[in-house]
C-alpha cells in the first residue's frame, strides 16, 4: 500500500503480476534511492495512485484482468505529469506504438533490470545517457516476422481467422506461431 512520503526521493509505482520479479525490481529501485509502491493488478495500482500520485510508473503490459495499456490511460488521466514506462514479455511494434500513443515515455521488453529502466526513462525525457551505446542492431528475420504477425493480429482486434486471411497463412499455422515465445533480437 502507498504510504505518505517521508523524503524527497522520487516516487515510483511498480505494477507487475509476477510477485518475484516485482519485488526484485522494487528492491533494486529502493537501493537507488526511489520510494517504491508495488501493485500486482490494475485495480491495486489505481488505488495506490489515487492515494498519492507517483512521479514515475513502471507498468507490465499483460496482467490478469485489465491490461497495462488501460492502466497507462488511467494513470495519465489521474496525473498527466506521471512518467510511465511499459514492460512486457510479449512485445510487438503495434503495442509499443499504442503504449506511446496513450502517454508512455518508453516501452521495454522483458527481461529488463533497473538500469535498463533508468536508461529508458532518460531517453524518454530526451536526456543524454552515457550508459547506452548508440549502435543500431537490426532484428532477426524471425523477430521481424513475429512483430509483423503481432501487428496484423492487433489490427484485427485479436481475430485469428481474419489475421490468418490477411497474412495468407492457414489458421492452424498462425495459431502454432502465436504459441511460441517471441524470438530474441
Amino acid at each position: 500500500m502507498a504510504t505518505p512520503r517521508d523524503s524527497d526521493a522520487p516516487s515510483l509505482l511498480l505494477v507487475d503480476d509476477d510477485a518475484v520479479f516485482r519485488e526484485r525490481l522494487a528492491r533494486a529501485f529502493r537501493e537507488r534511492g526511489f520510494e517504491v509502491v508495488t501493485a500486482g493488478s490494475v485495480d491495486e495500482a489505481l488505488a495506490a495512485a489515487r492515494q498519492e500520485s507517483p512521479e514515475l510508473a513502471v507498468v507490465d503490459l499483460r496482467m490478469p484482468g485489465r491490461s497495462g495499456l488501460e492502466l497507462v490511460r488511467e494513470l495519465r488521466g489521474l496525473d498527466d505529469s506521471t512518467r510511465i514506462i511499459v514492460l512486457t514479455g510479449y512485445g510487438s511494434i503495434a503495442t509499443a506504438v499504442e503504449a506511446v500513443r496513450l502517454g508512455a515515455l518508453n516501452y521495454l521488453p522483458k527481461p529488463a533490470d533497473v538500469d535498463d529502466l533508468l536508461v529508458a526513462l532518460a531517453r524518454g525525457l530526451g536526456e543524454p545517457s552515457p550508459q547506452v551505446a548508440e549502435e543500431f542492431q537490426a532484428p532477426s528475420l524471425a523477430r521481424a516476422e513475429w512483430e509483423h504477425i503481432q501487428r496484423v493480429l492487433n489490427d484485427c482486434d485479436g481475430n485469428i481467422s481474419e489475421a490468418s486471411r490477411r497474412l495468407g497463412l492457414h489458421r492452424r499455422s498462425l495459431q502454432r506461431k502465436l504459441q511460441k515465445y517471441p524470438p530474441s533480437q
